[in-house]
């Protein structure tokens, strides 16, 4: 089975790699901190995995299905986590409070955001003028 990466890691996701491969592989050791099978540095713990070509057979069978996410990524599978753009359509992957694909779409958000807001305001300006001339007399 051949993995396709899609796209680039984020440093959560790449922390959250380092961290399952030290907590939950039978083949890391801590003391010395390398792959008690290569006898050597654990590819999942430096960068050699972020290309997925690196990836280590016994961590993608058993510690990658321990977090659905990261094996959505690895696997090239569209994730739970995404988003469509509200502006464009497309798809993106969420990263935080993120509610655009892009800063071209998020300037074209906010654009019409601020629209919307002034012409309420305008409407509310306007009631109240009008009403402010009802209440003279």
């Amino acid at each position: 089975m051949i993995l396709i990466r899609p796209r680039e890691l984020f440093k959560s996701e790449i922390r959250e790699i380092h961290r399952l491969a030290v907590l939950m592989c039978a083949n890391y050791d801590n003391h010395y901190k390398e792959c008690l099978l290569l006898n050597d540095a654990c590819y999942m713990t430096y960068g050699v995995a972020y290309n997925c070509n690196g990836l280590c057979k016994y961590f993608r069978n058993a510690i990658l299905p321990l977090n659905p996410k990261l094996e959505y990524i690895f696997a090239g599978k569209h994730q739970p986590d995404e988003k469509q753009c509200i502006i464009c359509g497309n798809p993106f992957i969420v990263n935080g409070r993120q509610a655009y694909c892009s800063q071209k779409c998020k300037s074209a958000g906010n654009r019409i955001k601020s629209r919307e807001r002034m012409k309420n305001m305008r409407k509310r300006d306007n009631a109240m003028l009008r009403n402010s001339h009802l209440k003279e007399p």
